[in-house]
Parts: structure tokens; C-alpha cells; sequence
């Protein structure tokens, strides 16, 4: 291991608590990093604190301590239910992560309680707790801390405990307003005390995020923590230590070299990134039977309850597989994770820095892998440009065995398997036009027949994105997909209990006349006028600036002009004519000259 470090703690020029320091020396931590000796004197000499770092560079300690130290340095002692610190994170494995740092220095300060509350919870568990054992220390996601501010109906008036708040921490700042959770900060905002300190930390800086350093910080010291050397001057945002590499192989080729990376290297630790929920589903099974002899565990965000179990016991493995989505993206602190590998890459570029973040670690080696396709390879010079995260190219790897026949027939004797391999396609076709960056990922570029053969599929499903297309290079399975059962025998029988109701109804209406019920005229005019609204619509966005009416002036100009130029008409009838059209009212001095520029 490398050490970065920027001095012993007990060089700061604001002196630690010897708890503190005591605790430090049981973590195994005898020295600070650069942003944690550049942000805890300016956190305690109470400035609002804007830090940006790259990951894996110890932001959660840069908080934890000066935390810590504010509250021991109070003149009037929290009292049980007083809140005197909120950390808000985007995660629930970020925050159990947090809260299990902070628990290691708490346990040396019986006068400060602490509480967690995120989702997948029972709320009123966390009310109860919190109303007998206290939260001098809130550690929270967004949703489930706006929800307790609700919560006074049950005895939980957590507007007037906040009263006393001295810190506030918004950790991963950046991804809690690309989640979707910036109302839930302003709502969080108005309850708080103006009079607070307040630390926003980051691994990449947004205008979003700068537009909240304004509104919620006051008088901010700016922080911005980069690696040292060739780093430093081309202000990369990934850790010097990481090894980062791409590969560039075709759609139907991608899961054999995967599997194959993975098998050559079952001892090590590895996050594996997908694009959606339901790849990782569908991914995450195949690898459960392709790769043997290692665990494998799956988590993604539509988890309600198994994350936090899957997440322990995934960080407490010597070498295993997390199939994920960027919900492990963020923040998240593995032990010893080998390779990040990205089988999609992200939606955006700093969820890419972010990603490979999850490796080399404060001091530690690591290495990543992007799996790209031929007509993406241009994201590596964007990466380089965007991010000022290099890449260098990995060859694909020899001697590979093609699984995608066994995977098809995993599909063929399940219909579990068959259903999430839809359900996967759909999704990742889907996830695909949402790209931000639409220049390189562009859907009409991407190959549907070599994609589906690499999903292992048997047939095309039926979705707009395909809608009239033709795939010569794609061969369905000839066989009837409604007969494939589901290995659940009890899944299998409550499918043909719906299949056989399906055939009565069938049956039953069979010789009935089919009953169409006329639409009221009023309605059948609204469709119209919505109809003409869209094509109206659709025509502005395609940048045409000719309107229909328009159009039809202009067609008829030109047929006069035509008429005019063959003396069909005199010129006292096509200036007739043109009035008519209405041209006139619109241009006093036009000439016929005019109107063969418009043609």
C-alpha cells in the first residue's frame, strides 16, 4: 500500500480530542490524507466547507472528526432528543457505511447517541427508537429524514429537536440532486437553523452542486484536493493508483469475454456494473451457473429490503462478484476490491470516475475494465477530454469458450430465465436512448440482431424501438415460447391456472358478435385537434420553420410563377393571384424575383 499523506493528526494547527485521536489509532489510520488536512481545521474553525477530492480519498473522516469536535466543544451539553449533527447521503449502503465509521468514534463518547435512518425500514421503528434512545448524530438518506419532519402525529416533533443543530453534511452532493433529491433538500433546509455549519463533499463539482453551495452555504471555503505530479497538472479525477483499461468487442461477443475475465481471476474481488435493474437480474443468473466455484451476489436499487444483508456480506468476502447498478456507484468503501468492470457503461461520464472509484482506494493498487462496442470507441478520447480520466486498451482475449448457446438453453428450460432475458434486452434498449452523451451512444448506430444473440435471446420482443424493423442476421428459436415452463413448480402451475381462464374466455366469445361502441363525436374531433397538435410538435423539433398554411401559399406561388413564366397568365393575373394567397398582406414590396428565391 502507498501512503498519501500530508502529516501525523496531531500536526493540525486545531488540536484533536484524545478519544479521538485514541480512536484514529485503532482504525489503523496514524496519518491524514490531503482533503482531510486541508478540510477539518477550516470545518472546526467554523467555516461552511465546499470539498471536492477524487474518490477513495478518505472524504468521510474530513467530516466525521471536525463533527465530533464541534459537539465536544459546545458550552451547553446535548440533551438526549437534541439534534446537534444531520449527515445526509444518497444511499442506504452510504449511509450504513458512514454510520459504521462514526460508531467507532462514538463508542468512546457515551454523551452522544447516534441513529440511522434510511429506507427499507419500518418508520415507525425509527420514531420509537429515536424517541427512546435519542439522535444526537442523525445519519440519513433524503427521503426517510423528510418523512420524520412528518412525523408529529406520532409523537415526533423533530422541527423543534433540530433546533439546536450545529452541522449539517451533505456527502455525495452531486448525486443527490442527479437522484431526484433536491426538493427533499429544500424541504429538509427550511427546517434547519441558519445559524449552522455546513460541509458539502463530492468527488466531481456540478453547476447543480454550485447553485446549492450558494443557497445553503454561507461565506464558503472552497476546497478542491488533487493527485499529486502528472495528476495534478492535467487535474485527473481518478485515483493516480488505478490502472484504467477498455475493450472493444462486439455485442454478441461481450458475455463470453466477460465469463472468461472471470474465470481467469476467481481469486480476486470484483464489482461488475450493468446499466439497469433487470440486466442485473438476468446477468447476475447467468454468472451464478456459468461461473463456478465463487460467490456471486446481485443488488440494485429496486431491492427493498435484502441490500443492506447483500451489501455486508459482500465487504466482509476475501474474493467474490457484486453484479450491481450505480446504486454501489457512489461513496461506497469495499475492502480490497481488485476490478471494477463495466459491462455498460454509465449514463453520464462522472458516474464513469465515480464507478471506477470503488477501487484503489487511499493508498491501494486497483484496477477497471470498460466493455465498449465498435461504434463507441470514441468515448475514450471523450473520457480523456471530460473526465481527464485516461484509458488504455486491453486486446481481447484469446481461446474464448461461446456460452451463449448455454445460456439459451437455461432459457429454453426456464421461463424465469427467458422472461428476465426479455425483460434485460427491453431495458437496456431503453437505458440507451437516456444516454446523456447521445453523440456516441446513438440507438440508430446500435446492431439489434448482434445484441439480441448476445443477450442469448430466443426471439425479438415487440417494442417501439423495433417497430418496423427487419433483422436477417437474427435467427429466432423455433419453438412455441408461450410452452416454456417455469422450473417453479408452484410459479408453473399458477401460470396455466391464467392460460386455461385465457381459453374459456375464448371459447365463451367465440360466436359472439363483436360489439364496437361508437366514440361520441366530440371526441373523436379532440383526438383530431390532439393529433394536429403533435404533428405540429414533432414538426417544430425537427427544426422546420415552414408552416403548414405556409406551405400551402408557397406551392401555390410557385404553381402561378410556373404559370406565368410559360404565358399561361399575364402578369396583372399573377399579381392577382398572389393576393389571393395572401402573400401581399405579408410582403408590400414583394417582387416575382423574391418569389424564385423563395423556390
Amino acid at each position: 500500500m502507498e501512503h498519501v499523506t500530508e502529516g501525523s493528526w496531531e500536526s493540525l494547527p486545531v488540536p484533536l480530542h484524545p478519544q479521538v485521536l485514541g480512536a484514529l489509532q485503532e482504525l489503523g489510520f496514524p496519518y491524514m490524507t490531503p482533503v482531510q488536512s486541508a478540510t477539518i481545521p477550516l470545518f472546526m474553525k467554523n467555516k461552511d466547507v465546499a470539498a471536492e477530492a477524487v474518490t477513495g480519498s478518505g472524504k468521510t473522516l474530513a467530516f466525521v472528526i471536525p463533527i465530533l469536535e464541534i459537539l465536544l466543544r459546545r458550552e451547553e451539553k446535548l440533551k438526549k432528543c437534541q439534534v446537534g449533527a444531520i449527515i445526509i447521503t444518497p444511499t442506504r449502503e452510504l449511509a450504513v457505511q458512514i454510520d459504521e465509521v462514526l460508531s467507532h468514534f462514538t463508542k468512546h463518547f457515551p454523551q452522544f447517541s447516534q441513529i440511522l435512518w434510511i429506507g427499507g425500514r419500518n418508520p415507525g421503528e425509527d420514531v420509537e427508537k429515536f424517541k427512546a434512545q435519542g439522535g444526537n448524530i442523525i445519519v440519513a438518506t433524503p427521503g426517510r429524514l423528510e418523512d420524520m419532519f412528518r412525523r408529529k402525529a406520532e409523537g415526533l416533533d423533530l422541527a423543534s429537536c433540530v433546533k439546536s443543530l450545529d452541522v449539517l453534511v451533505l456527502d455525495e452532493a452531486d448525486r443527490l440532486l442527479d437522484m431526484g433529491f433536491e426538493a427533499s433538500i429544500n424541504t429538509i433546509l427550511e427546517f434547519l437553523p441558519k445559524q449552522r455549519r455546513t460541509g458539502l463533499f463530492s468527488a466531481t463539482q456540478t453547476q447543480e452542486v454550485e447553485n446549492l453551495v450558494r443557497a445553503g452555504l454561507r461565506n464558503p471555503v472552497r476546497i478542491s484536493v488533487k493527485e499529486k505530479g502528472v495528476a495534478a497538472s492535467s487535474t485527473q479525477k481518478t485515483p493516480s493508483r488505478l490502472e484504467n483499461y477498455y475493450m472493444v468487442c462486439k455485442a454478441d461477443e461481450k458475455f463470453n469475454q466477460l465469463v472468461h475475465f472471470l474465470r481467469n481471476h476467481k481469486q480476486e474481488k470484483h464489482l461488475v456494473f450493468f446499466s439497469t435493474c433487470a440486466c442485473v437480474e438476468y446477468y447476475g443468473k447467468a454468472l451464478e451457473a456459468l461461473v463456478k466455484r465463487v460467490t456471486i451476489l446481485c443488488i440494485h436499487g429496486k431491492m427493498k429490503y435484502k441490500r443492506n444483508k447483500i451489501f455486508m456480506e459482500f465487504r466482509k468476502l476475501q474474493n467474490g462478484i457484486l453484479v450491481c447498478t450505480d446504486v454501489m456507484a457512489r461513496g461506497i468503501d469495499i475492502p480490497e476490491v481488485n476490478w471494477v468492470l463495466q459491462y455498460d457503461p454509465p449514463s453520464n461520464a462522472s458516474a464513469f470516475v465515480h464507478r471506477c472509484g470503488r477501487t484503489a482506494r487511499i493508498g491501494h493498487g486497483g484496477s477497471a475494465l470498460v466493455f465498449l462496442l465498435p461504434m463507441e470507441e470514441s468515448y475514450v478520447k471523450f473520457l480523456a477530454i471530460n473526465q481527464k480520466c485516461p484509458l488504455q486498451e486491453m486486446r481481447l482475449q484469446k481461446n474464448t469458450a461461446d456460452l451463449l448457446p448455454e445460456l439459451k438453453a437455461m432459457a429454453l428450460a426456464d421461463r424465469a430465465v427467458f422472461e428476465k432475458g426479455m425483460k434485460a434486452f427491453v431495458s437496456y434498449v431503453q437505458a440507451y436512448v437516456k444516454h446523456e452523451c447521445n453523440l456516441i451512444f446513438r440507438l440508430k448506430d446500435l446492431d439489434f440482431a448482434s445484441l439480441a444473440r448476445g443477450f442469448a435471446l430466443l426471439k425479438m420482443p415487440k417494442m417501439p424501438e423495433l417497430k418496423g424493423k427487419q433483422f436477417p442476421d437474427f435467427v429466432p428459436v423455433d419453438v412455441n415460447t408461450d410452452t416454456i415452463p417455469f422450473k417453479d413448480k408452484v410459479r408453473e402451475k399458477q401460470r396455466q391456472k391464467v392460460l386455461e381462464q385465457k381459453r374459456k374466455e375464448r371459447t365463451e366469445n367465440e360466436g359472439r358478435r363483436k360489439f364496437i361502441k361508437n366514440k361520441a363525436w366530440s371526441k373523436q374531433k379532440a383526438k383530431r385537434e390532439k393529433k394536429k397538435k403533435m404533428n405540429e410538435k414533432r414538426k417544430r423539433e425537427e427544426g422546420s420553420d415552414i408552416e403548414d398554411e405556409d406551405m400551402e401559399e408557397l406551392l401555390n406561388d410557385t404553381r402561378l410563377l410556373k404559370k406565368f413564366k410559360k404565358g399561361k397568365i399575364t402578369e396583372e393575373e399573377f399579381e392577382k393571384g398572389l393576393l389571393t394567397s395572401g402573400r401581399r398582406t405579408i410582403k408590400t414590396d414583394f417582387r416575382i424575383s423574391d418569389l424564385e428565391n423563395d423556390c
